[in-house]
């Protein structure tokens, strides 16, 4: 050893008995991590917290059915004793709670494929909707806002039935049913426009893309 090196102190010779020093901001990175995979793992894993809203829309649906059919009964045992119109109504009544079925039966299967997980018990069934695995998001707003005007649609036809019996109703709670149904309407169109203005858009995206 020359005279000029300088001797070795005691903090020298601790680390290189310890080995080098893992860097602080190493340290750092490795334990954000650790708690941003943490964090992702939990909202991933929030899906889950929608399944048990889609197990109660099932119990609605059951109350529908039963709703289904105390009407039905209803309408069969008084068939005789009932005018045409009362006929049309309970008939009405009858669609009015097939379409509200249809529409909640919608929201749970395209509800659950969408947020929560992929149903792999109906993946190879003969019986599977077609529409199941096909909808999104766009296409079930789509289907759940026909469905609410149509069902507004039969409630109004209903009322107008109504009309000269003791079950009418007055001028300004049928203006207001009418007016709520050219919102649903307005609405429905609104949402296929903004619907169509995005898929133009990303047509015209992909046709820049691959010119360029």
């Amino acid at each position: 050893m020359s005279a000029d090196s300088p001797e070795p102190t005691s903090h020298d010779a601790a680390t290189a008995e310890s080995g080098p020093v893992a860097p602080t901001g190493r340290r750092r990175s490795r334990r954000s991590r650790v708690i941003e995979h943490g964090l992702e793992w939990v909202l991933f894993e929030s899906r889950w917290l929608l399944a048990p809203l889609y197990i109660g829309l099932i119990a609605a649906l059951v109350v529908i059915l039963i709703k289904f059919a105390e009407e039905l009964v209803h309408l069969v045992t008084h068939i005789f004793e009932e005018t045409p119109d009362d006929v049309v109504l309970g008939v009405l009544s009858l669609l009015d709670l097939a379409l509200l079925s249809n529409l909640v039966l919608i929201v749970i299967l395209a509800g659950y494929e969408n947020f929560v997980s992929k149903i792999a018990v109906a993946r190879d069934a003969e019986d599977r909707p077609n529409w199941m695995g096909h909808i999104d998001f766009s296409g079930l707003k789509m289907k759940l806002i026909g469905s609410i005007v149509a069902i507004s649609a039969i409630g109004l036809l209903k009322d107008f039935t109504d009309l000269g019996t003791s079950e009418a109703l007055d001028n300004t709670a049928l203006t207001w049913r009418v007016v709520l149904h050219v919102t649903f309407l307005i609405s429905g169109i609104a949402f296929a426009f903004s619907d169509w203005l995005g898929e133009k858009r990303l047509m015209l995206s992909q046709q820049t893309h691959s010119n360029d």
